[in-house]
């Protein structure tokens, strides 16, 4: 049960890492997006995971 809470407590930082011409979305939680050349697509990707794990 302690397990649970400590979960319902994990941050979601997302950044985004550049590698040349790509952008990769990475949380602090672990979850990763795939490389993207289009900036707008990895935010989004990010966007959609915060809001995700907000509502779980």
């Amino acid at each position: 049960m302690h397990e649970a809470s400590q979960n319902d407590q994990v941050r979601h930082e997302v950044t985004l890492n550049e590698r040349g011409p790509f952008v990769a979305p990475r949380c602090s939680c672990g979850w990763y997006g795939p490389a993207r050349r289009s900036r707008p697509l990895a935010r989004d990707e990010a966007a959609a995971h915060t809001a995700t794990a907000r509502s779980a």
